[in-house]
């Protein structure tokens, strides 16, 4: 796969970039694994383990590499899951969250250590809405939540 886009986030694994791999791509739709470099002979680990590769999740291109143990992501960046409905949030947040970490305000940490944020299109609608009151609301309703629900964003908003 030819990477086309300008800019291209780039995830660094200690050894499991391959799994990492394999799990989103189970997880998004319009995924796909693209190229793949493996080690060879007298290469940095495992003969055939891949050494960097590239993956294309819900038409986003990400690089992955197997770079050894001395970076680890933190929450000082995150990947945004825009999801259109409360079916859309169960999905992602049950299926990233799988051997990870739930957290606040729609926020997990998946098996690998990588943030996500899965938010309902509800959210924007309800924070940048025009009576701010009630966006005040749906603010404090959220910042009680784990995983993010629609239903209680909107009630909070409406002042229900």
């Amino acid at each position: 796969m030819k990477i086309k886009q300008k800019i291209t986030p780039f995830l660094w694994f200690d050894n499991q970039a391959e799994e990492a791999i394999t799990f989103y791509k189970s997880i998004f739709k319009d995924s796909a694994i693209g190229d793949i470099a493996r080690t060879g002979d007298g290469g940095p680990g495992e003969k055939g383990s891949i050494l960097t590769g590239t993956f294309t999740l819900a038409g986003q291109q990400f690089m992955a590499i197997n770079g050894g143990p001395m970076f680890k992501f933190t929450e000082a960046i995150s990947l945004f899951v825009d999801c259109k409905d409360q079916d859309e949030v169960d999905y992602y947040w049950e299926k990233l969250s799988e051997g990870g970490k739930k957290s606040r305000c729609g926020w997990l940490k998946d098996k690998f250590g990588l943030s996500w944020q899965i938010v309902p299109d509800t959210l924007s609608k309800v924070l940048y809405g025009a009576d701010r009151e009630g966006a005040g609301r749906a603010m404090q309703a959220m910042m009680k939540m784990d995983k993010l629900i629609v239903k209680d964003l909107q009630d909070a908003y409406d002042g229900k």
